[in-house]
């Protein structure tokens, strides 16, 4: 069983210090990828290139970088991809971003550059060199109304073009992933869907990350972290429990591997590797 891990750009020093002290533990468990988001709006698009050409230089953990439509022209995107083959970066997830202001806000093309994430994936393909990923979405993706049948359609649509892998956004429970990869398998797809998991550290950014993603939050769950979201310490140990929870039953579906979103701390996704009996090395 493998597991992939999952880092944003840092703003500062410190974060920055913060990551590579990160990095340094999850390295123990012998991730099998690394990927380094973009901010909302493609905000730190040159701090992602930057980290995830150091990740790609300093560890031998394959590195993911994120691509996506958001401010960037055609041409722009195109010399990304350049700028990553040059430094080493085998594999790209695709994704069309949020505005700046979040994705309840209207996207708005920028001009000469694309709308969609399928324009992404034909354009890093016919780019060549790289393995190319999409991000799937367990609970519907806001942007098509969540129809899920719609989202098969999408996720079909960039197989054909080239992506080979998905990442899906967190979620909560396991039956929805499992309603996912077996829709896409009675379409005859051989995409790898591979389940992300966010271990919620306080109860704020758990309301935050859900509004974003448009991930609902199972009432059980809700009342859980209610009854303690006064103690931070409780809270992320509840967090762990949970994440723990859901990568068993994952597990137990035979999900290809685990993809944790860090926040870029080492700590809770730690926890949850050895309740699963993960080894680390070194």
């Amino acid at each position: 069983m493998s597991i992939s891990v999952e880092f944003f750009p840092p703003k500062d020093e410190a974060g920055e210090l913060r990551l590579w002290e990160a990095m340094a533990s999850l390295s123990t468990l012998k991730p099998e990828f690394v990927s380094v988001t973009y901010g909302a709006g493609g905000s730190t698009r040159d701090r992602t290139i930057k980290i995830t050409k150091e990740i790609t230089e300093r560890t031998n953990i394959s590195t993911v970088a994120h691509l996506t439509c958001v401010g960037s022209t055609r041409d722009e995107l195109h010399e990304i991809l350049g700028q990553y083959k040059a430094v080493g970066i085998k594999s790209i997830l695709a994704l069309r971003g949020d505005p700046v202001g979040g994705p309840s806000v209207p996207w708005v093309k920028t001009e000469g550059g694309f709308d969609h994430a399928d324009q992404l994936v034909e354009l890093a393909a016919n780019f060549g060199g790289f393995e190319i990923g999409v991000a799937a979405f367990p609970d519907g993706h806001p942007a098509s109304g969540v129809d899920a049948e719609k989202d098969i359609e999408v996720l079909l649509r960039k197989e054909q073009l080239g992506a080979t892998f998905a990442t899906t956004q967190f979620f909560f429970e396991s039956a929805k992933w499992e309603l996912l990869v077996s829709k896409l398998a009675a379409r005859g797809s051989k995409l790898t869907v591979i389940p992300g998991i966010l271990p919620i550290t306080n109860v704020k950014q758990l309301k935050r990350a859900a509004e974003l993603g448009g991930t609902p939050i199972p009432s059980k769950i809700e009342k859980r972290f209610e009854a303690i979201e006064s103690d931070a310490e409780a809270v992320r140990k509840l967090g762990v429990e949970i994440a723990t929870e859901l990568s068993r039953e994952l597990l137990d579906l035979k999900a290809p591997g685990l993809h944790y979103y860090t926040m870029n701390s080492a700590r809770s996704t730690l926890e949850i590797a050895a309740n699963l009996g993960l080894p680390r090395h070194g």
